[in-house]
């Protein structure tokens, strides 16, 4: 085989930077891939000495994608702290906050990060395989895509002041309540989000039903799954107890997030620095899970909301009464979710209580510890903060949505490798193939891993002397 360096523009869609190595065989089968996580883990310490009421303003800067799940994640945590439980319409308008959240970042990663592959192919030229080959192919399709996730940031602006890195809620409620122009802006644009997220939908089991031979090879394999449930199993995003199921779909567990560290503990590789979470009675690998929108729908019985929940009946059928463990299922999944996040937000601007001014709790019962849970677009995420009497940090402890699936990722790159590349002419539709592998699980790798620079993707391909053959970067 050639030795070769292959430049590809533009950079690579996932948020982070992290790389892959192949290592193939003589006969130019794949022995084993890996997905490296080389990004150094930091946030957490230097928010040591910090007070605790800060972190909803400092968490956000984590992410510039899902900033809004820190956000809220940081408030409930710093709720349980100081002991002040938010009036309902506080929780009503976070959650409101949330569905924005939920709406714009599905609604981008299904139609302009993922989009490319699934409507133009995996072995598009890279030069169009992007969202301005999209708008080439369907600038009608492409507007609907921006508009959808314009909605949801009108939201989240409207609630905080502005697009990313809110600032509304804080301890024991938010600081500004909701007015009634500014509800019926949002519901006059109700109508649009949801069709823009039914012809999705569409589109998506149109390409299922066309390509059903690659989702039935591209990374399925068993694991547990995990998330947020309602007290009758289902489907919840804001709120209530983690249900964990194994790979047969049995209930193992369901907790309150407080208890965390009970369940859950965290392996380490030396070749990431990204770790590996699993329920502890089972062991590592024997107990690793999956989260974000194929584990949430594996885990909910039902969906709260009529449209989203018929999506979910017909999802359902995909795993003949067993989990759904298809890789490329999670595209559908996640639209399945824009749905139930954009039904939601009707339901609740109809609420009465959406435009009360009780909206923050000023009754203390301060604690010095909290757990902050909430259903980010990519899974559970986990804010644990302690503190001493004075309110000054003294742990951190963030358990973000990326970790939780790194196991299921790194699964999925070498199950993909070692079905699509082939040497020894390894073209790039075929890697093309494994980065998307990542891609389905919509990683935050910089959020997952606090890392400071940019956001290139690097594959290596290594013969079995240990001798760099191939490499492929985006940068």
């Amino acid at each position: 085989m050639t030795t070769q360096k292959i430049t590809i523009e533009p950079v690579t869609r996932i948020e982070g930077h992290a790389k892959v190595t192949i290592h193939m065989k003589e006969d130019g089968s794949v022995e084993h891939a890996y997905m490296h996580v080389n990004e150094f883990r930091g946030f957490e310490k230097f928010c040591e000495g910090r007070l605790f009421f800060e972190m909803p303003s400092i968490t956000p800067r984590i992410c510039g994608i899902c900033p809004v799940s820190h956000h809220l994640a940081s408030a409930k945590a710093s709720d349980m702290i100081t002991g002040q439980i938010p009036p309902r319409p506080a929780n009503l308008l976070r959650e409101l906050m949330h569905m924005g959240q939920i709406i714009q970042s599905h609604g981008m990663h299904f139609f302009e990060l993922a989009g490319p592959d699934l409507l133009l192919g995996f072995d598009a030229a890279p030069e169009i395989r992007n969202v301005v080959g999209l708008i080439g192919a369907n600038p009608e399709l492409t507007v609907k895509a921006v508009m959808l996730r314009k909605f949801g940031q009108e939201i989240i602006r409207t609630l905080g002041g502005r697009r990313i890195h809110p600032n509304f809620a804080v301890p024991g409620g938010v600081n500004r309540a909701l007015q009634p122009a500014e509800r019926d802006s949002i519901l006059s644009g109700m109508d649009d989000a949801i069709g823009s997220l039914k012809i999705g939908l569409q589109i998506m089991k149109d390409w299922a039903e066309r390509n059903m031979e690659d989702i039935n090879k591209f990374a399925v394999f068993p694991t547990g799954y995990f998330g947020l449930v309602t007290p009758t199993n289902g489907l919840e995003l804001y709120d209530g107890d983690i249900r964990l199921i194994d790979r047969d779909g049995l209930q193992l567990e369901k907790f309150n997030g407080v208890d965390y560290l009970e369940k859950i503990a965290e392996h380490v590789e030396p070749w990431s620095y990204l770790k590996f979470p699993y329920y502890k009675p089972m062991g590592y690998p024997g107990g690793v899970y999956r989260v974000g929108p194929l584990g949430r729908l594996n885990i909910a019985e039902q969906i709260d909301t009529p449209l989203a929940n018929d999506e979910l009946k017909i999802f359902k059928s995909l795993g003949s009464g067993k989990p759904v463990e298809n890789t490329l299922y999670y595209h559908y999944a996640r639209l399945i979710e824009g749905l139930f996040a954009a039904e939601r937000v009707r339901v609740l601007c109809d609420d009465p209580d959406i435009l009360s001014t009780d909206i923050l709790n000023t009754r203390r019962n301060f604690t010095g510890h909290g757990v902050g849970v909430i259903e980010a677009p990519r899974g559970t995420l986990i804010h644990d903060y302690t503190t001493d009497e004075n309110g000054k940090l003294l742990k951190v402890n963030l358990i973000v949505s990326t970790g939780h699936n790194n196991w299921a990722m790194s699964n999925a790159v070498d199950s993909v490798a070692k079905t699509y590349v082939k040497g020894p002419n390894v073209t790039e539709g075929m890697l093309n193939r494994v980065e998307a592998a990542i891609r389905a699980y919509d990683p935050c790798l910089s959020c997952s891993t606090h890392a400071v620079g940019q956001m290139p993707i690097k594959l290596e391909i290594i013969n079995p002397a240990g001798e760099l053959i191939n490499t492929i970067t985006r940068d």
